[in-house]
């Protein structure tokens, strides 16, 4: 019996994508576990791998295909002994229905300044649930299954939601619906009641396109970030805090450290130091380090500090992953190998779902300050500005000064205003004595 290669969700929020690239051709054997293709999301290239054996007998979707829908046929797979694709074999699955994942969020971009979607559902549940088959139980849940399972499940009237799978992460393989009794027959789906029909949105105004003016369709990256920011500024209720922060001392440290660490073939920036900075005081006010849920809040246990990437294909946010806890050094280390791969798209998923805190810093192009959109689930986010010598008063007497606005996006619901501000004030500490950092 033939099977079904399905495009797979590989993000929570992911709805379609790019089959960048195939590793086998017609009338290769498949064994499980093997790498079949390359698929481009909005955030990353990855790797898909094969959930059964036998041998590739079509390929529906061709390389370089955009725009293909998860749970779409990309391929079919032959079993032993079949020779050819059954007539109609290759006819898409139907969709399962998006599970509501509480705190996630896809993790790639947003404008900039306000990069979206690093979910904190990572936190919660980093596994992804992407190749595997995902049927539906008697009782509504969400099942994973292999394509084969689900099939002799259906044949024998089998309810999937009472088989315990023995594949990787639980998943049923097809040594588990063989063995099941039939005992697991699935009771009758109760009628559902008709949908509402969704009312008609409101018409868009015509855009006037003149000769000589340029149509760039929309790519995959650009929907999120309209999807996630539209979406941000609708349901967060946002309040901004900025506060000027005098770095001399800042500057100096680093000077000090690199003249130490740039012999190992390291080097450590503003950027690397103001997130070990923002780091210690989200361990100082663990607090802050959380994401608003309907029923409760959650608080994170890990810093886990997200930083804005300007990319090729818009901006994607890695992470730094228990930043209170590592050294300049490291996290210098780390963030140039994340910056590097994000630009090349190839982070892997738990680099770049998740955290609890991103920084977006757009001082490296002369900006002095600006306000940044959260990025949810998160509850705050950073916004860094450009480092500049202004006049200041100190002690009654106008000096020269190395300032850095910096502006604090906070979402009222899980941190109020002098929460923040005390936030704002401890990151000031670790800003302008930044011997507190080794503390």
């Amino acid at each position: 019996m033939s099977i079904n290669i399905l495009m797979p969700a590989l993000s929570p929020t992911m709805t379609e994508g790019k089959l960048a690239k195939w590793h086998v051709k017609v009338g290769d054997p498949v064994k499980s576990g093997q790498v079949i293709c390359e698929i481009e999301t909005d955030k990353a290239t990855m790797e898909v791998e094969a959930v059964d054996e036998g041998r590739i007998g079509q390929i529906v979707v061709e390389e370089g295909a955009e725009g293909v829908k998860v749970n779409a046929v990309i391929a079919v797979l032959l079993e032993e002994g079949e020779t050819a694709v059954p007539k109609g074999a290759a006819t898409p699955a139907p969709a399962p229905a998006a599970a509501a994942a509480p705190a996630a969020a896809t993790s790639a971009t947003s404008p900039p300044g306000a990069p979206a979607a690093t979910p904190s559902a990572s936190k919660l549940a980093s596994t992804p649930a992407a190749l595997p088959v995902a049927a539906s139980g008697g009782g509504g849940a969400r099942i994973f299954a292999s394509p084969l399972a689900k099939r002799i499940a259906a044949d024998r009237g089998l309810d999937l939601s009472r088989i315990k799978g023995s594949g990787p992460n639980g998943r049923i393989v097809k040594a588990d619906v063989e063995g099941a009794q039939p005992a697991a027959a699935a009771p009758p789906p109760a009628a559902k009641p008709a949908a509402k029909p969704a009312p008609a949105p409101a018409a868009a105004q015509a855009v006037f396109v003149a000769p000589g003016d340029t149509r760039v369709p929309h790519t995959s990256i650009r929907k999120v970030i309209a999807r996630r920011m539209l979406e941000s500024k609708q349901t967060v209720p946002h309040f901004y805090l900025t506060v000027e922060f005098e770095i001399d001392a800042l500057l100096a440290a680093r000077q000090a450290i690199n003249a130490v660490v740039e012999k190992k073939g390291t080097k450590v920036s503003v950027n690397d130091m103001v997130i070990k900075a923002c780091a210690k005081a989200l361990r100082d006010h663990p607090e802050c380090n959380a994401s608003w849920m309907e029923d409760e809040m959650v608080q994170y246990g890990a810093v886990d500090i997200s930083v804005a990437v300007a990319t090729d294909r818009g901006l994607i946010t890695p992470i730094v992953r228990n930043a209170d806890m590592k050294g300049l050094a490291q996290i210098a280390t780390e963030m140039k190998d994340l910056a590097a791969r994000a630009k090349t798209g190839k982070l892997k998923l738990d680099e770049f779902q998740g955290g609890g805190f991103t920084i977006s810093n757009l001082g490296m192009f002369g900006i002095k300050d600006f306000a940044a959109i959260i990025n949810p689930p998160q509850a705050m986010i950073l916004a860094v500005g450009a480092g500049e010598e202004r006049a200041v008063v100190r002690k009654g007497q106008i000096v020269v000064r190395t300032m850095m606005n910096c502006t604090l996006a906070v979402d009222h619901r899980v941190v109020d205003g002098a929460m923040g501000a005390q936030w704002m004030q401890t990151l000031r500490g670790y800003i302008e004595q930044p011997a507190a950092m080794l503390a």
